[in-house]
């Protein structure tokens, strides 16, 4: 299909890179380089979240420019685990498939430049992609509903002719609020309960198992017309 009328989106680390633990490390790294004691818990319970938000999150009483070595040391411990980075299981044959179903295949990801162009190269996947965000696009990342916003415009479809499908509540918070329905992956760490309580509507393991209920024509994606 030369111009799709309907997209899925995809986040990108925990949902097909696994990713999410390695950012952990890196804040944890980062906030006790600064001298500041925040535990790894809570760190996982914000990833996914744009940076900003992160540091407001975990360091509210922390100045501006003590967030801003915050984030410049977990890009420099991030960095370290980039070599190590795998596909999540299914990645790259559910991308492909959903192209194949004639969808447009959208990376919405909040990921900065920086770490984009490794997650792009590990991805491998450029023939199949209709679009890419990142967290330049906008002001604020999820949960600000801005990047679903902006993968929906650079697809050239509507919210109700697109799935969203990600590892974190962000992602599915982001997504109902500008009305695309959202499918949720645990390979982030996150429980399915919490997933479906954020709004999604499915959850599944990983992406193999969002291929499998595809091929099996069932699931959000399978109801894309």
């Amino acid at each position: 299909m030369a111009d799709p009328r309907t997209a899925v989106l995809f986040d990108i680390d925990g949902t097909l890179v696994d990713s999410n633990y390695a950012h952990i490390d890196a804040w944890w790294r980062a906030f006790t380089a600064i001298g500041e004691s925040v535990d790894a818990w809570r760190i996982h319970r914000a990833i996914g979240m744009d940076s900003s938000k992160l540091l407001e999150t975990l360091l509210p009483e922390a100045s501006d420019e003590t967030r801003g070595a915050a984030k410049q040391y977990h890009s420099a411990y991030y960095a370290e685990h980039q070599p190590r980075l795998r596909l999540l299981p299914g990645a790259r044959d559910l991308l492909a498939a959903v192209a194949r179903d004639g969808h447009a295949v959208v990376l919405a990801t909040s990921a900065p430049e920086t770490e984009l162009v490794r997650l792009r190269e590990l991805l491998d996947a450029e023939e199949w992609l209709t679009a890419v965000t990142s967290a330049e696009d906008v002001d604020q990342a999820k949960p600000d509903p801005g990047i679903i916003a902006v993968a929906l415009d650079r697809a050239g479809v509507e919210a109700s002719s697109a799935v969203m499908i990600g590892d974190a509540m962000w992602d599915v918070e982001s997504a109902g609020r500008v009305g695309v329905t959202s499918i949720g992956v645990m390979t982030g760490g996150v429980g399915g309960d919490e997933l479906r309580g954020a709004g999604a509507a499915a959850v599944y393991d990983d992406a193999a198992a969002v291929l499998a209920a595809l091929r099996a024509v069932e699931g959000p994606i399978a109801a894309l017309r």
